[in-house]
């Protein structure tokens, strides 16, 4: 049976393949057009999907949509009738239905395909249905608790429960307008961090701080009993209409959504172009103090429950690094599992393995241990377009690429690295991305002088070999591949990899598995081999912009920044000597 998973009219849009009951392809749509976090319908990922699968769209079985409408209705019918205009109530209840009708529509017309020429079955499967179901169905646990937390979406915030063989059983959710995603946006947004999707920035910024507003902030949150919260809502105001998503041209833009208040508690919010101060480190330091509370509450809570060991989380809380990396010392849980796309566009795995797993019953047999599923460019493609640019390049066995880029590495060049299949989720994990020698103190100031172009306080990621990473890190589990647990640096080795430790002395580990990254981990040994400590620095190949997709885009991303290396595949290019040679 062939299944698609479609996360549509929503940002980070994507797209994901199921056949049989195993993941296939999965993609977000922002790598093909190139907007981040691009909303409305991923048509050119759908369309990449089936051609690079051999697939026409009469042998989808089915698709599965990441949306519906009619979820927790009566609930949102009560509730907008109390606070908002009826006028605005119909309006917003018919545009939902109109995206939801106009799915099947826009399939159709993104293969031109006649009006009545559908053979798939349209499935609607909840927001966070389907993100519980991307982790836990992928888990490999039989049985597992699971939390699904984020902003929002359809009329519920987080969703918590028990998984077992093919079935979900939820025991309890939060429902608008309380969210603890919603309380970290608020914050980003006050802290001037206004383009969607910078909540990210704020976490790493939570680094320099000091919790010096932990009063203020916990004044904003209620913790209930039985795993439940609510926002303090004086405090916000998407509540009153105001918390309203936009995508003109695909790109999504949010309303303001905390209140005045914030700014007679903390006063005048910061401007995106000022600089930042102790006052937005302390903020941030803060809001990462009661999110971690709010999270380890209803966890705590999830455990007495159900005495289950298990965990599988997702969710846009759930890219929360430094709170994942402290679950286990806070909580009875004993096995985590994320996968690497927790965010929205997971939800297109979870619609496509519920409808797998829970519909049609099919067998769970396909495990989600990486994240290397999008597309792929070959030899014959990389090297046309090295060709049509006129750029000079070696093209290497796999030994000798591995010895010239080590090299290159070892002399502090920065190496722009693509091979294989793309990462899905916002992680480069080793097949587009961009690497340096970690050794180097300098090196966060070179990235961000001379290619990434971005805030100064925002950490760089270590890759480690498998097997390694208990050397460098403390680590409370055998290994974290997709980039989405931080965890202490010991404190012996701060020294030996100052480019990827923090200022709080912690890193976000990636850790590189033989069996799933063969060439990146041999990379990775081999650099330890020559220069006694194997870890990378590992950055997201690009520059303001999504990850690279194609050749032609990292092609273009090393010739506009000020990278010395690029390797791809096996073709192995310095900068000036390609440039020279071309001219």
């Amino acid at each position: 049976m062939i299944i698609l998973g479609i996360n549509a009219y929503h940002p980070d849009a994507s797209v994901a393949l199921m056949k049989d009951g195993a993941l296939l392809w999965a993609a977000e749509e922002e790598r093909f057009n190139r907007i981040k976090h691009t909303s409305g319908f991923p048509r050119l990922a759908l369309q990449k999907c089936l051609e690079e699968n051999g697939i026409s769209p009469s042998e989808v079985n089915a698709v599965a949509i990441s949306k519906d409408p009619r979820a927790n209705f009566k609930r949102k019918m009560v509730f907008v009738m109390k606070q908002w205009p009826k006028g605005e109530l119909l309006l917003d209840r018919l545009k939902a239905f109109r995206k939801a009708i106009r799915v099947e529509d826009d399939f159709r017309d993104c293969f031109n395909l006649p009006a009545g020429a559908l053979n798939p079955k349209f499935i609607h499967v909840e927001h966070h249905k389907a993100h519980v179901a991307s982790s836990f169905f992928l888990s490999g646990f039989e049985r597992s608790t699971f939390l699904s937390i984020d902003g929002m979406g359809d009329f519920s915030s987080a969703m918590w429960g028990i998984g077992e063989g093919n079935h979900l059983h939820a025991l309890g959710r939060v429902y608008f307008p309380h969210s603890a995603g919603f309380l970290y946006t608020a914050a980003t947004q006050f802290l001037g961090f206004l383009s969607f999707g910078d909540e990210y920035k704020v976490m790493g910024l939570a680094g320099y701080g000091n919790p010096q507003f932990l009063k203020q902030f916990r004044e904003m949150i209620r913790l209930k009993p039985d795993g439940q919260f609510k926002l303090n809502l004086d405090y916000f105001q998407h509540h009153q209409g105001n918390a309203k998503i936009r995508w003109e041209g695909g790109r999504p833009e949010q309303d303001i959504i905390y209140s005045q208040k914030w700014v007679k508690i903390f006063g005048k919010e910061r401007q995106p172009q000022q600089p930042v101060t102790q006052r937005e480190q302390d903020m941030a330091a803060s809001l990462q103090v009661v999110l971690e509370e709010i999270y380890f509450h209803v966890l705590t809570n999830l455990y007495e429950k159900t005495k289950e060991k298990n965990l599988c989380l997702a969710g846009g809380v759930a890219f929360n690094g430094v709170a994942n990396g402290k679950i286990k010392k806070n909580t009875p849980f004993e096995n985590i599992y994320i996968q690497p796309a927790s965010g929205d566009a997971g939800t297109a795995v979870g619609a496509a393995a519920y409808a797998s797993y829970v519909l049609f019953k099919e067998p769970r047999l396909f495990v989600m241990n990486h994240a290397l599923l999008g597309t792929e460019a070959n030899e014959k493609e990389i090297e046309s377009n090295l060709m049509a640019k006129g750029l000079s390049y070696e093209k290497l066995s796999e030994d000798k690429l591995i010895q010239e880029t080590v090299k290159a590495l070892v002399n502090g060049e920065v190496v722009g690295w693509f091979q294989g299949k793309m990462e899905f989720g916002p992680r480069a994990l080793g097949n587009r991305s961009i690497l340096a020698d970690p050794r180097r103190l300098d090196m966060q100031d070179i990235l961000n002088l001379r290619i990434k172009h971005r805030e100064s306080f925002r950490p760089f990621a270590p890759a480690v070999p498998e097997e390694k990473a208990s050397d460098y890190f403390e680590m409370d589990c055998p290994s974290s591949p997709f980039m989405i647990k931080v965890f202490p640096v010991k404190s012996k080795k701060k020294s030996l990899i100052p480019a990827v430790t923090h200022v709080d002395g912690t890193a976000r580990v990636q850790t590189v598995s033989k069996e799933t990254q063969p060439l990146f981990w041999k990379l990775l040994m081999e650099f330890g081999k020559q220069t006694g400590v194997y870890v990378l620095l590992n950055t997201s190949f690009n520059e303001n912009e999504p990850i690279v997709c194609t050749p032609d885009e990292a092609i273009n991303c090393f010739l506009k920044t000020k990278m010395d290396v690029l390797v791809l595949s096996h073709c192995f290019l310095r900068k000036h000597t390609a440039v020279d040679t071309a001219a």
